[in-house]
């Protein structure tokens, strides 16, 4: 199970400057920023300016002329008018360039963590990367989109506010001014805890959502195991904690915000009983009183809402940081910065040169020890071996999913750490062992192998890999939809159109990863005959278990324990005795093992 990482393996973010951290995706829309922030200043001086319209009128009750009040009231709609139309157009911009902003980001994120390598998803669940461009975007959207925007124009209410009601009465603003220590020390105070809990809150949320990605991307094994009452336990478990995370949250927040507001008002009412008594000795008009209430009213307010927007920019901030972390993620497989040009044609030699591997989840125990192995051009080659001997492990260096921890991969002579591995990668097919289907339409989902392909093309991968009679019998045909993950297609079905996938293509190098450990008999020697005669002309390497697949090979490798035991054909191999020999005498019978 999955929980938020330890304060000593995550830091936390210390201050609202992580928010800069935005800039770089605002830059693009200065124009629409500068545009915004014109309708917010507008608002907040048109705000600042509806007290003095109050006070004419309140001033003004008893003036004989009628067209005056009249003038005054009329004013006084006009600026509320105003207002309206300001405070539309702040929320119409500032709204857009928070969409714009969060959609920028996510394709940002996406952009990146799509192109890390494996090795990074050994340290980080699918899930919680979705929860980051998901969850932790739409906080910041809110920010950019809502709270940003309130926060500056209050800010800038308070500023100004103040400055007014200190020209309206010195000696009641003095009071005010009070009361501002009782009410900035507890949002200091209690913002330190508010920062440190929405940040813990945030990992609670990603790993809640990672738990169930797990569990519902396993479905049918958590069903067939009888699985589903410890997974509702497990997810029910960090669900809670995320529960408990978020009340503390709350918790704290809505006690900011009752002492603020009790702070803030108690002074208003205080201040107001003072200026009452002025009011009846004559010291100032009932107009001035207002006015300056207003204006005492709108600051408390802004104090209010930025202790309340305070904290949603401290659960920002969080956000913001673990958005940036995906963005800075550190890979253990990068592209060089000046990648050498891929000799082509491609010819398909490859080697293997002293490769020493472990996987970083694994460092104490070598899949690959003192490996060297060279394939010639067009050769086909299958790795054979008990579980766990190293074959797969080849297919994934040669892929460049990892970088070994010494020694040297080559394609045609040349390192491939030398080159961009989306150049060399176009170059090679792929088979997996568990077949990855496309929440798709069968025709999409082998188009996958090359965009560019026609339906003509598709279906004629289709049938070169058995596929083509199962997927015209679909009730949509080629245009199915297969279901996420292709629920609606059986095992053998899933590596028959991955093995359609991997044909048209159409590369010089082709990688079997046991592409038919799915299939019946019958699909199994369709799909043979396809693969022999995909396999011609090309460098084939073929991982398999199922002996019979690979007897045709120019030479099976032998592996045992991540090291390379015995290699050649078939018969020479059954011949020499050793493991191949012990594998071949369990899966063939004793005649036909003796040939």
């Amino acid at each position: 199970m999955a929980g938020p990482d330890k304060n000593e393996e995550r830091e936390i973010s210390r201050e609202l400057g992580t928010l800069r951290a935005l800039w770089p995706f605002l830059r693009p829309y200065r124009r629409l920023l500068v545009a915004a922030l014109g309708a917010l200043i507008l608002t907040s001086v048109i705000s600042l300016i509806l007290p003095l319209a109050v006070r004419r009128v309140v001033d003004n009750f008893n003036v004989e002329d009628g067209q005056v009040l009249d003038a005054y009231f009329a004013a006084a709609l006009g600026i509320a008018g105003a207002l309206a139309v300001g405070t539309g157009l702040r929320y119409l911009l500032v709204t857009r360039l928070g969409e714009r902003v969060v959609a920028d980001i996510r394709k940002a994120v996406f952009d990146r963590v799509i192109g890390l390598s494996p090795a990074f998803y050994e340290r980080i669940m699918t899930g919680e990367v979705l929860s980051r461009i998901t969850t932790d975007t739409t906080l910041i959207q809110s920010v950019i989109g809502s709270s940003v925007s309130i926060a500056l124009r209050n800010v800038l209410i308070f500023a100004g506010g103040m400055v007014l009601m200190l020209m309206t009465s010195p000696k009641l603003t003095g009071l005010v001014l009070l009361i501002v220590p009782l009410v900035v020390v507890p949002i200091l105070t209690l913002g330190r805890r508010l920062r440190k809990i929405s940040r813990e809150n945030q990992d609670w949320i990603a790993a809640s959502s990672g738990n169930a990605s797990e569990a519902l991307t396993a479905v049918q094994t958590v069903q067939a195991f009888t699985h589903e009452t410890a997974s509702r336990a497990s997810f029910s478990e960090v669900t809670e904690k995320s529960y408990i995370s978020s009340k503390k949250r709350v918790d704290t927040r809505a006690l900011m915000t009752v002492i603020v507001i009790f702070l803030v008002f108690s002074g208003i009412v205080g201040v107001l009983w003072i200026g009452a008594r002025d009011v009846r000795a004559g010291a100032m008009t009932p107009g001035v009183l207002i006015q300056f209430v207003i204006y005492a009213v709108l600051v408390a307010g802004a104090v209010a809402a930025l202790s309340e927007i305070w904290s949603e920019l401290q659960r920002a901030a969080g956000a913001t940081e673990r958005l940036i972390e995906l963005l800075n993620a550190r890979d253990d497989v990068n592209d060089p910065a000046q990648p050498a040009p891929l000799a082509r044609p491609v010819k398909g030699a490859i080697a293997f040169e002293n490769i020493r591997f472990s996987y970083p989840a694994r460092p104490g125990t070598q899949a690959l020890n003192d490996v060297s192995l060279t394939i010639a051009p067009g050769e086909t080659v299958a790795f054979v071996g008990p579980s766990g001997a190293g074959k797969t492990t080849i297919i994934q260096l040669l892929l460049r999913f990892y970088d070994p921890q010494s020694g040297v991969v080559r394609l045609d002579g040349q390192d491939i750490a030398t080159l961009a591995r989306d150049d060399f990668r176009r170059e090679i097919a792929l088979v997996p062992q568990d077949p990855v289907i496309f929440a798709a339409s069968a025709r999409e989902n082998i188009r996958f192998g090359r965009l560019d392909a026609t339906d003509a093309e598709v279906e004629a991968a289709a049938k070169a890999a058995a596929a083509h009679e199962f997927i015209a019998k679909l009730p949509e045909g080629y245009d199915s939809d297969v279901g996420e993950r292709g629920v609606m297609l059986s095992g053998g079905q899933k590596q028959r159109i991955a093995i359609a996938r991997a044909i048209l293509r159409d590369a010089p190098i082709l990688l079997l990863d046991e592409a038919t450990s799915a299939l019946d008999a019958q699909s199994e020697r369709a799909v043979q005959e396809a693969v022999d005669l995909l396999s011609h002309g090309r460098t084939t390497l073929i991982v398999a278990h199922r002996l019979a697949t690979v007897k045709k090979a120019d030479r099976i490798v032998v592996m045992d324990q991540g090291q390379v035991v015995a290699q050649g054909p078939h018969d020479a191999l059954v011949a020499e005795g050793g493991l191949y020999a012990q594998l071949a005498r369990l899966q063939f019978t004793d005649g036909f093992a003796a040939e």
